[in-house]
């Protein structure tokens, strides 16, 4: 990787002058931060801050995918994704991805394969996802949330990409999630390990 150097500044220092909370929701709290800048400036920035998440890759014995359609209010509309579900307080990402699997499709898997740690949108919110392929899969129990109102569909993961390209796939967990278990089963990368510094 090569590095274009900053040479008067260190992009490493940014100092965090002021806090104040702007709102305080049910999943994400908003906050502006007076920041001063590596050249001395301040900013005043907005920040989300948000509880994490986990999103699974449910691949069945057939090589299928088990997908839910679902509304996301936001975009106002039905997306087609992969199971998925934010961190409770204190629980490990790899019990939320269990339980989450419970929920939303009714099952359970034998075996969870870490492929990806990352910032959803880290130019305004914290929010760290953590992302798996699920294999071994089995009924399990578990009910959506009663604001959720799910449809469960499989999809033959052969075929998954093109869904992406021609729009019918349009989460960026669930592109994320199908490319790199795509790349993980064709042997091209490894499960996760983390650690490395950008």
């Amino acid at each position: 990787m090569v590095v274009s150097p900053v040479a008067e500044f260190d992009i490493n220092e940014h100092e965090v002058l002021s806090t104040s909370q702007a709102f305080d929701g049910r999943v994400v709290k908003v906050f502006v931060d007076e920041v001063r800048l590596p050249d001395g400036r301040v900013a005043t920035w907005e920040r989300v801050a948000h509880p994490g998440a986990v999103g699974m890759v449910p691949l069945t014995e057939d090589g299928e995918i088990v997908m839910v359609r679902q509304y996301r209010h936001a975009v106002r509309g039905v997306l087609l994704e992969i199971p998925a579900g934010k961190l409770d307080p204190d629980e490990a990402p790899e019990h939320t991805a269990m339980r989450e699997l419970g929920e939303e499709i009714g099952m359970k898997a034998a075996e969870l394969i870490p492929l990806a740690e990352f910032y959803n949108s880290p130019g305004y919110s914290d929010e760290k996802f953590y992302l798996y392929l699920a294999r071994g899969l089995s009924p399990g129990s578990g009910e959506p949330e009663p604001d959720e109102f799910l449809q469960v569909v499989k999809v033959p993961l052969i075929g998954a990409t093109e869904l992406i390209s021609d729009g019918r796939i349009r989460d960026a967990k669930s592109i994320i999630g199908i490319t790199l278990a795509r790349s993980f089963l064709a042997g091209d990368s490894g499960p996760f390990t983390g650690g490395a510094t950008p």
